[in-house]
């Protein structure tokens, strides 16, 4: 259930069908809700080197960090910043 935190985390971006094809590709035989890391190695060192997910385009991270800027100044405070990661 955190693969998708852990693809992400890895620099990947993909899309809800396309975390599910990989997950395909992963899982055992018989879904157990964990994956083993000598599977998971190969299919994502792959995925890492053919680039196989575009990365979030620049202009979705923008938009993102303009809704958390209230006050319309340009910038989110440090602390803002950590509350949002952190509690929401």
């Amino acid at each position: 259930r955190e693969i998708g935190s852990i693809v992400r985390s890895l620099g990947c971006f993909p899309t809800e069908a396309e975390l599910h094809e990989l997950l395909a590709k992963v899982e055992e035989e018989e879904p157990t809700g964990y994956i083993h890391l000598e599977k998971f190695l190969p299919v994502m060192t792959k995925v890492l080197l053919d680039r196989s997910y575009r990365p979030i385009p620049e202009d979705v991270l923008l938009h993102a960090f303009e809704a958390l800027d209230e006050n319309k100044c340009g910038y989110i405070s440090k602390e803002k910043l950590v509350k949002y990661l952190t509690e929401e």
